[in-house]
């Protein structure tokens, strides 16, 4: 999954240089993180010119918290190829509350000066939540404060000392933010992700699933090992879809 997660993401920068991406933090994409880092190193695969917004962060933490979403992404991707610093944007957990809105509001614009997101890759929740929209998150939203789940809570406690010093609240990209990217790709590994998917993928649009508003999105790659796949009707038809395209119609269909 991160291999193939990985090539394709190296191939479209190699397209695009200057290509706009919305990136996750979690312990799904690592893997995907690891292989650019491999390419960059001995592929000589460049993001020099790749301009970067981050899903979402913790609200309020400081960006040198060793949880915190800033600290992750540097020590794990950015700070090990050779991207710009000023083409790096990741929401702040610092922000006063009193300028919350503006800030998000800030945050919007910036990706449109940008051009807009050419792709975003995602996990999901086992919720069906995606970046920190939680179920009964509009599907119209944008960039915003939002409080988190119980449930989310609990499944970050495992990251801190303790549940009680798990962050209440998040900056994150709403769901119409995410979906006015061009092509979208979820990544997603694991039994415990199953269910979501299947109800993502396979359910009725609403909001209680935000992933299930993907289906609205015209361009969606989505990549999944067995396990995540596992609750799939309709495995056997996506397993043919994925060998028809890779064979026919994928290889150099982006950006013609």
């Amino acid at each position: 999954m991160s291999e193939a997660a990985a090539r394709f993401l190296a191939e479209e920068i190699k397209r695009k240089p200057d290509i706009v991406l919305g990136l996750p933090t979690g312990a799904t994409p690592l893997g995907m993180y690891r292989e650019l880092v491999t390419a960059h190193r001995e592929g000589g695969l460049s993001f020099s010119s790749v301009r970067i917004f981050n899903l979402d962060e913790y609200y309020p933490i400081s960006p040198r918290h060793p949880q915190s979403y800033n600290r992750y992404m540097w020590d794990n991707f950015f700070g090990r190829v050779d991207i710009a610093k000023e083409n790096v944007h990741i929401p702040s957990g610092e922000v006063p509350a009193r300028d919350i809105i503006k800030y998000c509001e800030s945050y919007e614009k910036d990706i449109f000066a940008c051009g807009g997101l050419d792709i975003t890759i995602l996990g999901i929740g086992r919720d069906g939540h995606i970046g920190f929209n939680e179920p009964g998150s509009s599907l119209s939203s944008k960039t915003r404060l939002k409080t988190l789940t119980q449930e989310t809570i609990s499944d970050n406690g495992r990251c801190f000392a303790s549940l009680s010093e798990v962050p209440k609240f998040a900056i994150t990209m709403g769901i119409s933010t995410i979906l006015s990217s061009r092509v979208i790709m979820l990544l997603a590994s694991g039994r415990n992700k199953a269910e979501a998917l299947a109800k993502a993928i396979e359910g009725p649009v609403t909001c209680e699933v935000p992933a299930s508003s993907l289906q609205l999105h015209k361009e969606v790659v989505i990549i999944a090992d067995e396990e995540a796949a596992n609750a799939l009707k309709r495995k056997k038809y996506h397993k043919f879809v994925e060998k028809m395209w890779l064979k026919d119609v994928w290889p150099g269909m982006l950006y013609k």
